[in-house]
């Protein structure tokens, strides 16, 4: 059941990125200031085969730039960085120990020295023992110094959110922990070619980014990617479908479960304005602020367990910056208050029809 709507969910992302503005050659050109390619030019590739692209461009163009991890030199898990060991050398893209915290201590370390440092952790849910490494080393590393040193060449790329049938383990979404730290950046792209866009822009930002991939899109999410090395801005949400009744606002693969949602609220004469984020830490406060502003609605949608999450700040945000302008009260379609579970995923997850509620009763309150 999971599986069928993962694959429904990922060929309507993939079919829809024309249509609905998800992303395009025109705006990873018009992003780096260059003319649009031709589509007829583009290769249509998978989340997965991005961003291997966009790895190879990174090791390409700075011979200072390394990639490391868990069984990264034969390609990983999921296999983003196959082939970078036979083109760069081990020297350049190897494993490391099995050791999360070890991992991004040396990423700070090599940062530290000037080069671009691509650490992946096999999964976003093994993050928790390099938490001391990024919260109190990555973040901290300039401003204790007084900007005399830094860090900001480190990139840690994780595999976050549901995938159909990983449980507790595999499947967790724990950006927000990351969003309570001052330092570092957060990036979550929701399309193939945002995310080779996005982790260019990370591993060249001057600042510690943590990039996290929703892993139900590896395969799944399939559109065309400009060959070209483009970047895409930080901290710029986009509008990738206008509306006046209602804003919804989320981030990653939640998203073409969203635009479900928006497309069957339309046949029920509800107009919705989507929002993808992109970057939840620092957020675009101003790009939220005025679409609800305009429908005066807002409902925000993520994977994680709704208590806590980065939803209850961005509601937080906009009820002080838009009080007056709300008709309704900001609704939250999120993951349950309980650890992932297995079985039971379809249950957990904040499907279409959960969001189709919400966005009915929030119009109608």
């Amino acid at each position: 059941m999971a599986t069928s709507a993962a694959q429904r969910f990922g060929r309507r992302l993939a079919s829809s990125v024309p249509r609905r503005r998800f992303s395009s050659s025109a705006a990873a050109a018009a992003a780096t200031g260059g003319s649009a390619v031709q589509r007829t030019q583009n290769p249509s590739l998978n989340l997965c085969s991005a961003i291997n692209q966009a790895l190879h461009i990174a090791l390409d163009t700075d011979p200072r730039s390394y990639v490391f991890g868990e069984d990264v030199s034969f390609g990983g898990v999921f296999r983003c960085t196959v082939g970078l060991a036979d083109r760069f050398g081990k020297g350049r893209v190897f494993n490391t120990p099995l050791c999360e915290q070890g991992i991004v201590g040396f990423g700070i370390g090599l940062a530290a020295m000037g080069n671009r440092a691509v650490a992946e952790i096999q999964f976003a849910d093994y993050i928790f023992p390099a938490f001391d490494q990024i919260v109190n080393e990555a973040a901290k590393f300039r401003y204790r110094s007084g900007n005399q040193f830094n860090c900001g060449g480190l990139t840690i790329r994780a595999p976050y959110g549901a995938v159909g049938h990983g449980g507790h383990y595999h499947s967790q979404s724990p950006e927000a922990f990351f969003c309570h730290v001052p330092g570092i950046k957060v990036v979550i792209p929701r399309s193939p070619s945002q995310a080779k866009g996005l982790l260019l822009s990370c591993i060249r930002d001057p600042n510690p980014i943590v990039f996290f991939e929703p892993k139900w899109l590896y395969r799944l999410a399939v559109e065309e990617v400009p060959e070209h090395d483009y970047t895409l801005p930080l901290s710029e949400a986009e509008v990738i479908r206008e509306g006046t009744d209602i804003t919804l606002v989320g981030w990653g693969a939640q998203l073409s479960v969203m635009e479900e949602a928006c497309l069957d609220a339309e046949n029920d004469g509800i107009s919705c304005e989507l929002i993808d984020l992109k970057t939840l830490l620092p957020w675009d406060k101003e790009t939220v602020e005025a679409s609800v502003r305009k429908t005066g609605r807002l409902l925000i949608s993520h994977e994680a367990p709704v208590t806590g999450g980065f939803g209850a700040e961005i509601s937080a945000s906009i009820v002080e910056r838009c009080f007056l302008r709300l008709q309704a009260p900001v609704a939250r379609i999120c993951g349950l208050d309980t650890p992932f579970p297995l079985v039971f995923e379809p249950f957990y997850l904040p499907t279409k029809n959960k969001i189709l509620d919400a966005i009915k009763s929030t119009v109608n309150y």
